[in-house]
């Protein structure tokens, strides 16, 4: 039934060499050094050290540029994401040009900004004597009267009517 032995083996065989071998004592030295101190040699371990250094900075030149795609990549996305936002905003099926983008709502906030500064700017207290000079003789009676501030009604009465008339005026002004 079987074509292999059923028993095993478990004598040793020895086999003794006919022929003499000798090593030189060069090679044997050689080889007794490198087993005693396993550390290469310094030759070995700076060119080890540059190939080592090659690789990481290729990985890292390789990880830089696939960063800076990715990011390219999500930049665009974002972009496209925004003005399909701002399309979908703006009503759906509107004429490319009616669509106001954020550059164009940048441009008119800013417009709008410079109108309330020269607006703040015409709206100065020089335009409207009475009301300096009765806020004046508010704080100089506040001064005066430093424990009794409710000796300044009067003062505070005429201040706050001089700021209704110019109230009054500036938005007449504006009609």
């Amino acid at each position: 039934m079987g074509a292999g032995q059923s028993k095993a083996d478990t004598e040793e065989k020895v086999f003794y060499n006919e022929t003499p071998i000798q090593f030189s004592q060069d090679v044997v030295n050689h080889l007794s050094d490198r087993s005693i101190s396993p550390d290469t040699s310094p030759e070995r371990q700076s060119t080890l050290d540059a190939h080592v250094r090659a690789r990481i900075q290729a990985e890292l030149q390789h990880l830089r540029a696939e960063e800076e795609s990715v990011q390219r990549e999500i930049e665009l996305a974002l972009e496209r994401e925004n003005i399909d936002r701002e399309t979908s905003s703006a009503g759906g099926e509107v004429a490319e040009g009616d669509v106001k983008n954020s550059m164009t709502l940048m441009g008119d906030l800013e417009e709008i900004r410079t109108k309330v500064d020269r607006f703040q700017t015409r709206r100065q207290l020089s335009d409207y004597p009475a009301v300096k000079e009765s806020g004046e003789a508010v704080v100089l009676c506040y001064r005066q009267n430093p424990t009794a501030p409710l000796d300044c009604w009067r003062e505070v009465r005429e201040f706050n009517a001089s700021v209704a008339q110019a109230e009054s005026q500036h938005l007449a002004s504006l009609r």
